[in-house]
């Protein structure tokens, strides 16, 4: 199968150069795709949907009347990330990630960083994830972000940005690992002569991580901590993810039903009786972890949770209320935090971005609301959200009533020209704009997972990669060795 063709016009493209030319790194895969006999890619195309289906890989969408599970949809060209980029990535995130992590630990207690007005207080007060409950607390290593999901896009001027934070409880790592564990299967041979780095041990350090925030006293005896990963139920649109991660871990999966908080302490019922439990990955959102806590009509929490974890018996990872970093306004302020905390500037920069709480950025986005994008603060998943160049008029006076109403609740950004990489489209390759979603642990150390999630939106032109509205997903192949020059 050639690439004859295939059009690079118009958008930074992540395997070929302005000129058409196959950039460095990608130069083996594309010779080994050429090679391959006239049908034949797309026949493993074929067989890795089956598998996908056959491993249960799927995905709910919330508000589908089908109800039906989907595979998540999987494109067998990967993204190739050269080694001394991806150097760069990886610092940038761990600068950006302990820098959040200092913002929100400042934030539940002495917020030094509002009082010397670096960030109004009032964008702290009304973000929709601050959560008044949690002020005091001292969470284990006074780390608040255990598992972070960073969205970074390129634009057309080559530079990468972060696009948004994804502090609560971030999806999508179980499709690296299973996507990852496809394209072996396809193209072993590339896979050798590249030096792709390996994502495989990221169960192994996922479970290193939680174990390290275990309370002291859960390592008495010589025994390890208990962990569990607490799910909301099969109906919950991850949940292939949750019992993946925790099958690869080795801990149990459980519900709210399945604990108990007894005397300070949280407890597993087992068929063997009552079994402690030290740390908690929770793939639950705050409001419904604990029913005397937060919202009193959760069905899904545990009750009493908020106050063992306070009192230091039980472990949670993620921290409630990290979300507050989540916020989109929030976002905005990521670099003057670094310069804060870190006293650098940001290795990773943001998007530009127009608060419409202030004055004159409302006015300028509802000056301009067709050529920008906006977005709801704290949406998720491609929703509340406004392509300003692909929108109606009829969309943008929609949102502008919605901006007028609730400024605080609405950013804007340029409309970013994301960078695109070949796609099997039925017999040809099309170019597809992408994202990348990495992976963070932060338990000892930080630790940044050598690729991630990179989502590719499906329908052409289309800027939105969630799989939520049509996108899918590709592997990500970070190599281990510079380019020799």
């Amino acid at each position: 199968m050639q690439f004859h063709g295939y059009q690079t016009e118009g958008f930074r493209d992540e395997m070929f150069d302005e000129s058409g030319s196959v950039r460095p790194e990608a130069k083996l895969l594309v010779e080994t795709i050429c090679s391959l006999e006239d049908g034949q890619l797309q026949r493993c195309q074929r067989a890795a949907e089956r598998l996908l289906l056959q491993l249960g890989i799927t995905f709910n969408v919330y508000g589908d009347s089908a109800g039906a599970e989907r595979i998540f949809p999987f494109d067998l060209i990967p993204r190739i990330v050269r080694a001394e980029e991806w150097e760069w990535i990886e610092r940038g995130l761990k600068q950006r990630i302990h820098a959040l992590n200092e913002f929100i630990d400042d934030i539940y207690h002495d917020q030094k960083i509002v009082k010397d007005g670096v960030i109004p207080e009032e964008v702290i007060r009304s973000a929709a994830f601050y959560r008044p409950q949690c002020i005091g607390i001292n969470p284990p290593k006074r780390v608040w972000c255990h598992i972070t999901g960073t969205d970074l896009v390129r634009h057309g001027d080559g530079q990468i940005y972060v696009l948004e934070d994804n502090l609560r409880v971030p999806s999508g790592v179980s499709y690296v690992l299973e996507n990852r564990e496809l394209m072996k299967r396809t193209f072993p041979q590339v896979f050798e002569g590249l030096h792709v780095r390996p994502v495989d041990d990221y169960p192994s350090n996922l479970l290193a991580t939680l174990e390290s925030i275990a309370p002291p006293s859960s390592w008495q005896k010589s025994q390890k901590p208990t962990v569990v990963l607490l799910t909301p139920g099969m109906y919950n649109s991850a949940y292939f993810e949750h019992s993946f991660l925790a099958q690869k871990m080795g801990v149990q999966l459980v519900e709210g039903r399945d604990l108990a908080v007894l005397d300070g302490y949280v407890w597993m019922r087992t068929t063997k009786g009552l079994r402690k439990v030290d740390v908690i990955y929770r793939r639950i959102d705050d409001d419904f972890l604990d029913p005397e806590a937060f919202r009193p009509d959760s069905l899904l929490g545990v009750p009493g949770l908020v106050d063992a974890y306070r009192a230091g018996n039980v472990a949670l990872a993620n921290a409630p209320g990290n979300g507050v970093a989540d916020d989109k306004v929030v976002y905005a302020y990521v670099p003057e935090m670094i310069r804060y905390y870190e006293g650098a500037d940001a290795i990773l920069p943001n998007v530009p971005t127009f608060l419409c709480w202030r004055d004159q950025d409302r006015r300028h986005v509802l000056q301009n609301l067709d050529k920008l994008v906006v977005k709801a603060a704290n949406e998720a998943g491609g929703y509340g959200m406004l392509v300003g160049p692909h929108s109606t008029e009829a969309q943008r006076q929609e949102f502008a009533a919605k901006i007028e109403t609730n400024p605080r609740n609405y950013i804007a950004q340029p409309t970013l020209a994301l960078s695109r990489v070949p796609t099997l489209v039925n017999n040809n390759f099309e170019g597809r704009h992408v994202d990348l979603r990495p992976y963070i642990l932060y338990g000892h150390d930080i630790t940044v997972l050598p690729g991630g999630l990179t989502r590719v939106a499906l329908r052409k032109g289309s800027l939105v990669v969630n799989s939520s509205q049509g996108g899918g997903s590709k592997d990500t192949w970070v190599l281990a060795d510079p380019l020799a020059k």
